[in-house]
Parts: C-alpha cells; sequence; structure tokens
C-alpha cells in the first residue's frame, strides 16, 4: 500500500512529527502503544494508516476493532478511513438505532474494521455478528473518555471476548493516571507522549473577554456573532435546555446555526454536525458533547457563553481552534457576575464588539438530503452527475459530498438551492425516483 498516495488524496503534505514517531513504533515492532497526544493533532490518521499496512487484504475478516466513547467519533473515524480509499472495508456500529440493520450491513459490507462504542460491538460479538477469532488489533480512542464515561466493564467484556488479539494501540488527548489491568498491555510496549509540559492550551489561540452588561448574555452574543461575520464558530453552553434556548433566539436573529446536543436523535445529529462541517452553517450552538471526537477543521472562533465546568472542559473546548497549523480565538462571554476561571493560563485581552451590520451573513453552502445510497448502488460521480444535468449546476457549485447506506447529503451553493430542489422534485437518479430536500 503505498501511503504517499493516500495522503495526496487526503491533501496532507507530509505526517506531523507525532505521526512519524505512531507509525514507527506501530510498523517497527510487535508491542503495544500508547499515544498521548493533544486534539487535533491528528491521531486518527497516526494509528489508521500504520493499522492499514499490518491488515490483510486477501481476508474478509474483521481484523481490527476500534473502541469509542461516542457514535460521533465512530462515525468520524469511520469517515477518515473511507476518505483514504486504501481498499479496506470499514463500518460503524453504536447505540441510537437498529441492532438489525447493522447486522445486515455487517453481512453485507464484509468489513475488515469496525469501529463502534463498547456496549454495541459487544451486542454484536454476542449475536456473532462479528467474528472474534480473526481480530488480531484493538483500538481504545479517547481510552481517558471511555473510562470516565464508565465503560469499564464493557471493555473488559470485549477485551475477554477476542482471544486472537495481538496488538492494542490505545489513544488520548490527556495523561490518564494508569491504564487499568484489564487491558493486559504489553511489558514491551511503547509510550509515546507528545502532550506538552506546560502549555495548557495551543499558544496559536488567542484569548479574549467580552462583557455582557446584562445577567442575560444573548444580546452580547448575537453581537459578538454579528462582528464575527461568516467566521466559523462554536458557542458552547452546559446544558440541553440552554442550548435549545440559544438557539432558538439565533434562528429567530436570523442565524443559520446547528444545534448539537445528546437529546437530539442520531439523525438530528449527524444533520446538524453535517450542515456544520460542510460550511451550511456557520455557527453550532452545543454542550460539550462537541468538545470531543469531532474533527472539523477550520472552526476558527471557540465561544464559551456559559464557563467551563473544569479545566479538562476548558482544554477540549478550546482545542476544536487552532487544529494543525491554524489560529484560532476563544472569547469568555462574562455578566457581572462572572470572572475568568483561575485555571485558565495566558494573556486575556478585552474584546468589545462592534459592527455595522445588523443582518447575520448566510454561510455560502446549503445542504441536501438525496433519499438514496450505497444500497441503490448510488455513488458520488452519480450525484455529480444527477444534480448537474437534471439540477443545472455547474460541477464548482457542489462542495462536499457523503454517500451513506440510504441516503446522502450533498453540500451545495446556497443561491442554487431554490433551483436545484425546483428542478430535482420528482426526478430519477439513476432510474430510481427519489426524495431532495433541504436539510435544515
Amino acid at each position: 500500500m503505498n501511503i504517499q498516495n493516500i495522503l495526496n488524496k487526503l491533501r496532507i503534505t507530509e505526517l506531523n512529527e507525532m505521526q512519524q514517531h505512531a507509525a514507527e513504533a506501530i510498523l517497527g515492532s510487535d508491542g503495544d502503544v500508547v499515544l498521548l497526544s493533544p486534539t487535533g493533532t491528528g491521531k486518527t490518521l497516526a494509528y489508521l494508516l500504520p493499522l492499514l499496512q499490518l491488515l490483510d487484504a486477501d481476508s474478509a475478516e474483521v481484523q481490527a476493532i476500534v473502541i469509542t466513547p461516542g457514535r460521533e467519533l465512530a462515525l468520524q473515524s469511520d469517515n477518515v478511513m473511507h476518505s483514504t480509499g486504501s481498499g479496506f472495508r470499514s463500518v460503524s456500529c453504536y447505540g441510537g438505532r437498529a441492532a438489525m440493520d447493522e447486522h445486515r450491513v455487517l453481512r453485507d459490507v464484509k468489513p475488515q474494521v469496525v469501529f463502534g462504542t463498547p456496549g454495541r460491538l459487544n451486542d454484536h460479538l454476542d449475536k456473532e455478528n462479528i467474528s472474534r477469532y480473526q481480530v488480531r488489533y484493538l483500538v481504545i480512542d479517547e481510552f481517558d473518555k471511555c473510562l470516565e464515561m464508565g465503560f469499564q466493564n464493557e471493555m473488559q467484556k470485549l477485551i475477554k471476548s477476542l482471544p486472537g488479539l495481538q496488538r492494542r494501540i490505545l489513544l488520548s488527548a490527556t495523561n490518564a493516571e494508569e491504564i487499568p489491568a484489564f487491558v493486559n498491555m504489553s511489558k514491551k510496549g511503547t509510550l509515546i507522549d507528545f502532550l506538552p509540559d506546560e502549555e495548557q492550551t495551543s499558544e496559536r489561540v488567542t484569548l479574549y473577554e467580552v462583557r455582557s452588561p446584562e445577567k442575560d448574555k444573548l444580546t452580547t452574543l448575537r453581537q459578538l456573532l454579528l462582528t464575527l461575520g461568516d467566521e466559523s464558530s462554536i458557542v458552547f453552553l452546559n446544558y440541553r435546555d440552554a442550548v435549545e434556548r440559544v438557539s432558538n433566539y439565533l434562528r429567530d436573529e436570523g442565524f443559520t446555526i446547528s444545534s448539537f446536543h445528546g437529546g437530539l436523535e442520531q439523525r438530528q445529529r449527524e444533520d446538524q454536525l453535517y450542515r456544520f462541517s460542510n460550511g451550511s452553517a456557520n455557527i453550532m450552538v452545543a454542550t460539550d458533547l462537541a468538545s470531543r471526537g469531532l474533527d472539523i477543521p477550520d472552526i476558527q472562533n471557540i465561544i464559551h457563553y456559559h464557563l467551563p465546568e473544569s479545566e479538562e472542559g476548558y482544554v477540549h473546548r478550546v482545542g476544536r481552534t487552532a487544529r494543525w497549523d491554524a489560529t484560532g480565538r476563544a472569547f469568555f462571554i462574562l455578566n457581572s457576575d462572572e470572572h475568568i476561571p483561575d485555571y485558565v493560563e495566558g494573556d486575556i485581552e478585552p474584546f468589545e464588539p462592534t459592527t455595522d451590520s445588523q443582518a447575520p451573513k448566510a454561510p455560502k453552502n446549503a445542504t441536501l438530503y438525496i433519499g438514496k445510497g450505497k444500497k441503490d448502488k448510488i455513488s458520488k460521480g452519480d450525484i455529480v452527475g444527477f444534480l448537474c444535468k437534471t439540477g443545472g449546476l455547474k460541477a464548482d457549485e457542489i462542495g462536499r459530498i457523503d454517500v451513506k447506506e440510504r441516503y446522502a447529503y450533498v453540500a451545495v451553493r446556497r443561491e442554487k438551492l431554490k433551483q436545484v430542489l425546483r428542478q430535482t422534485q420528482g426526478e430519477k437518479i439513476k432510474g430510481i425516483k427519489t426524495i431532495v430536500e433541504e436539510v435544515r
């Protein structure tokens, strides 16, 4: 397998230092590996690229299982796997949808890598939907988060059920106090520690304090977002109902936003995440669920509407911006009763929202839902052809396309949205009538 071809496909010039060390450790020995590195440094590719070189392309059995603490990271990691174009097959498994549907996907796809949450993975292993006997590699991504969320028993059961397990790879953005004994790491394992000694947040992040004259900070938030224009921003709150309240206010004020919290159905969360990541919404209003496990590039601003509940929570929030070599900003909105937490390190500059604009800037894209997918033999090329021929679009007016098993998401230029919806209504793609509608 030519890794350089994969990097070219992903538009990555070269691996960073951490990724190079991870590849050397995974490929250069037969021992276990623990990788510690800050959020946003590319840990998914750090383990995935060398893992792909260890898999047997001639085998149709599951050879690697990747445990994640949440469904978003499982989905996201699976998408990264597909984006490599390696030819290896993978699926993601998680709660919140019917296990029977996943069983059919497992049976049809015959994956060599499975990403999933501990409980759902155990369910498939118990029902023999996943064969346990050919699994040689186990990855636990965000293992500190898995422990924090109480998955010890599920992970212990899963590990004990894999008789042929040879290698373990553990990843974390924080330094867990100890690795549980049930993980059974080998004594000849390798620790790769790229966590900074002192740096709490990236030096590429500038911190700002925004004072709200009122206890209710909605008006100040509105002014700040108007000042930031069409920049990509995440507004963090501590509670689901607060996310709904702020989201409703911003929508009423004309902002195009995504809402993201654990109370949404899985399909709703996918819709909202996709709209934000493909540029159809430039603002995400979220709980700390969005602070970990989401690999969305080019987030320019982090806004703490509610103060983080802990230093660790703060670090993960701010880790959403200034990823790779980019720069970013973090804003604390404070009313008269609030102050910057003592654990926040670094210089904090005052920021006064000022804008001549009274109307929010609309994002450049909108998202289409197309009600056919891989099960219907629909490819990205089919969708591009359909939108160009039937929808009247040019190729450069079509953005990111994600084809799922039974449906697809497509980003299109916002100014062309009504035209596309009008011209594709009731039309067929590859001879199949389908639904085409906007994802809101």
